[in-house]
């Protein structure tokens, strides 16, 4: 580790200990440099468990990447059960396993976020040169003072001066808020009719998955074109299960009442159902969460700058968001370090190298809710997987899936999508629409038809 000399280093305060802001003070603080983390909570380390949202995460290659260049992998791993696939569930005893790539050992980790959180705590605590306080809240920033303000929960407030100034404090950021009143500060917030809320499948006494009741090597899902339950396995054999329902109309959080929740899952997930005996109880008790997609631009204003939630919160249908931020937190540092004298250059740089790949994801995501809800149970869509998949194995590099790209690359995610877009025109230029293109399409077009 280098514990450097911190005098030719910019001070840095971080707003926010989450995912994002303990990343980016691991990587800083094991250059040297001087970094302040200031968290509106109390330390989650005193009962180690982590506040905020629990959804768990799908930790996949551009976290792993950051997270490699922070020492923190392996660590990572101990946490992290591997899915190589979907399962989706279209019945009692109707499962269709959907691999995530022609190579069956690529997979997407599930990782409990109150695990990751604490890790990352730990991991930016090592560095003799980063320093927390917790159960402060930011008041305010100034950007051409290069200072920003903390109360705490008596009602004493201090200001700090740094250098580099980072708003790391989520989707709700005070530090963004501040930057909102500034000239030419543009920021938008639109929300799905969907919510989420959270359940769980407790683990399995016996069964060929014990101690996980179901497959615990994939993401589960049951689609029911407009709403769906997804689960994600966890070490302690249960799973973290969430529904994403619109909050009015049919099948939603408004209809289904906790007294008709266990009639309403028998009929419409009942393998589900028969796996929690406590449903009802977890339906009346935990409360539904929006869905919500928020951008803005710039990401920085002269030494203040966004990472994470924070400068692009997205919906968690593509797994990305713990992802993207982490890239956001090695791309911050990465500048940082390589020129220390410059950090407004350096942060200007890292804002216009993420912003339209922020963008893009955000896109991205929205688009694979849809997928994910109303595609993955129809045959069409299995075949033009399997397509893809036979693409990508004889032609290789030549040929990557989108998904592919987002979750087992580090290609940018706007290049990715400019990408995936080029190899489809492409490949119908070169057939020429000829008879293998125009066989495949024909057979999804009957068998969308079919199934109408």
């Amino acid at each position: 580790m280098n514990q450097s000399d911190t005098s030719q280093k910019p001070r840095v305060v971080i707003a926010g200990a989450g995912l994002a802001g303990c990343l980016l003070a691991r990587l800083l603080g094991r250059e040297g440099f001087e970094v302040l983390v200031v968290e509106r909570r109390e330390d989650p380390r005193t009962e180690r468990l982590a506040g905020g949202r629990s959804i768990n995460l799908a930790i996949s290659a551009r976290g792993i990447d950051a997270l490699r260049a922070a020492g923190l992998e392996d660590e990572l791993m101990k946490h992290a059960i591997p899915m190589t696939g979907r399962m989706i569930h279209s019945g009692s005893d109707n499962e269709t396993f959907q691999s995530y790539s022609a190579d069956s050992k690529k997979a997407i980790n599930s990782v409990s976020r109150s695990e990751l959180n604490l890790l990352l705590l730990d991991g930016a605590d090592e560095c003799d040169t980063v320093t927390f306080r917790f159960g402060q809240a930011c008041t305010g920033v100034d950007p051409l003072a290069g200072s920003i303000g903390f109360r705490d929960s008596e009602g004493c407030e201090t200001v700090e001066k740094a250098d580099v100034i980072v708003g790391a404090d989520g989707a709700y950021s005070a530090v963004r808020s501040a930057l909102q009143r500034t000239p030419r500060f543009s920021f938008s917030q639109d929300f799905l009719d969907h919510g989420y809320k959270e359940l769980s499948i407790p683990p399995a006494e016996k069964g060929p998955h014990a101690p996980w009741a179901i497959d615990p090597k994939a993401l589960h899902i049951w689609p029911h074109g407009g709403s769906m339950m997804i689960a994600l396995p966890n070490l302690d054999g249960s799973f973290t299960c969430t529904l994403f329902w619109p909050y009015e109309g049919f099948h939603s959080f408004e209809s289904v009442k906790t007294d008709e929740v266990r009639r309403f899952f028998d009929e419409h997930y009942p393998d589900a159902s028969e796996l929690m005996p406590d449903l009802e109880d977890q339906y009346e008790r935990n409360p539904v969460g929006p869905l919500g997609t928020m951008r803005c631009r710039p990401w920085n204003r002269n030494g203040v700058v966004l990472i994470g939630d924070s400068a692009h919160a997205i919906v968690p249908f593509y797994g990305q968001g713990a992802n993207a931020s982490f890239e956001d937190a090695k791309r911050l540092a990465e500048g940082l370090i390589a020129d220390p004298d410059n950090p407004i250059d350096a942060i200007e740089s890292y804002y216009v190298d993420r912003v339209d790949h922020g963008n893009a994801i955000a896109d991205l995501a929205l688009a694979n809710f849809i997928e994910m809800r109303d595609h993955t149970g129809k045959t069409w869509f299995k075949w033009k997987k399997r397509l893809e998949h036979a693409l990508h194995t004889t032609l290789g590099d030549r040929f990557l899936p989108l998904y592919e790209m987002v979750s087992f690359s580090t290609i940018p995610y706007d290049d990715a999508r400019k990408r995936a877009r080029w190899q489809w025109r492409l490949l119908l230029s070169f057939t020429g629409f000829g008879l293998i293109t125009t066989s495949f399409i024909m057979l999804i077009v009957f068998i969308m038809l079919q199934e109408r």
